[in-house]
C-alpha cells in the first residue's frame, strides 16, 4: 500500500488512501501500523475509497511533541481535522483497539456524517484497574529502556495473537516481533504518550448509546487484551448493532483471519 503524508498541527501524518467510491476510514491498533489493514484494503478498494491514517509515533507518522500523555480527545480532534482536510463529508468508520476508541468518539461527534460504524477488539469503558496497572507498567519499562526490550516484546506477543498463531505461524509472529524490536527510537516518547492516553481513558459508554448509525461489533474469540465479553457490552449499548465473534483469532483478527474479516465487512457495508 502506498503511503501519503499530510501536515496536521505542525506534524506529519502518514496515511494510506486507495480505491474509489464511498469512503471507509480505518483505525489501527496500538503498536501496529496501517499494514494491519492491508488485506481489507485489498479486498474492498475495488468498491470503496479506503483511508488508513497512522497513529502519531507509529509507521511513518511523526511522534507527538513533548507530553506525558496524548489523550483520546486530542486524537479524535486530529482525526476530525484529518477527514476535513481530505474534503471527506460522509464515511463509514472501521476501528480496531485504539482505532475503535477514537473511532467511536469521532462517530459520536460527527453524527450523521458517519454512515456506519465497526468496532473491533476495543473497549469504550475506562481501563479496569488491574489491566491499567499492567499496561502502564509495560509502558514504564519501555520508557526506561528507550526501546521495546526483548523480554517486554515476548510478554506483549500473547496480547495480540491467539495460541494457534503463536504456535503454528512462527515466521508471521517473528515479523511482528522484529517490528517492535526495531521501533524508531526517536518515535518512542510519542508512541508511549499515546499509550498512556489509551490506558488512562475516561468511560465513554454513556455516550455510545447516542450513536444511531448501523453498527457492527467484532472480537477475536481468544483476545486476551479486549476479551469478547467487552465486545458484548458494546453491542448491547449501541442502539443499532450486531455482534460477531471471530474464531481462531486474538486481538488482531484482520491479520489472523483476513478473509473472514474482509467478508464480514463487505456484507455489513452492503446492507442498507
Amino acid at each position: 500500500m502506498q503511503k501519503h503524508q499530510m501536515q496536521l498541527g505542525g506534524k506529519t501524518l502518514s496515511y494510506v488512501d486507495e480505491g474509489k467510491g464511498p469512503v471507509l476510514l480505518f483505525g489501527h491498533s496500538y503498536l501496529w501500523t496501517s499494514g494491519m489493514w492491508a488485506a481489507q484494503v485489498n479486498a474492498l478498494s475495488d468498491s470503496y475509497r479506503c483511508i488508513v491514517p497512522e497513529l502519531w509515533g507509529h509507521g511513518d507518522s511523526d511522534p507527538v511533541g513533548e507530553c506525558e500523555s496524548y489523550h483520546l480527545d486530542a486524537l479524535t480532534d486530529d482525526m476530525a481535522s484529518f477527514v476535513n482536510a481530505l474534503g471527506v463529508d460522509k464515511f463509514s468508520m472501521i476501528g480496531l483497539s485504539v482505532g475503535g476508541m477514537w473511532g467511536a468518539r469521532l462517530a459520536h461527534r460527527l453524527g450523521e456524517r458517519v454512515e456506519k460504524l465497526v468496532l473491533m477488539d476495543t473497549d469504550l469503558g475506562a481501563e479496569p484497574g488491574e489491566s491499567q496497572a499492567k499496561f502502564l507498567g509495560m509502558i514504564g519499562m519501555a520508557a526506561a529502556a528507550g526501546a521495546f526490550p526483548p523480554p517486554l516484546v515476548e510478554a506483549v506477543l500473547p496480547f495480540f495473537f491467539c495460541d494457534a498463531t503463536l504456535q503454528k505461524e512462527p515466521e508471521f509472529v517473528d515479523a511482528y516481533r522484529q517490528s517492535l524490536l526495531q521501533w524508531r527510537p526517536e518515535a518512542m516518547p510519542g508512541t508511549l504518550a499515546v499509550g498512556r492516553g489509551v490506558f488512562t481513558r475516561e468511560n465513554f459508554l454513556p455516550q455510545l448509546s447516542e450513536i444511531r448509525c448501523p453498527s457492527l461489533v467484532m472480537a477475536g474469540e481468544q483476545d486476551r487484551s479486549r476479551p469478547p465479553a467487552e465486545a458484548k457490552v458494546l453491542a448491547d449499548t449501541l442502539a443499532n448493532s450486531e455482534l460477531k465473534i471471530i474464531p481462531d483469532a486474538g486481538h488482531i483478527p484482520s491479520v489472523e483471519q483476513p478473509d473472514l474479516v474482509s467478508g464480514i465487512l463487505g456484507e455489513f457495508l452492503k446492507t442498507q
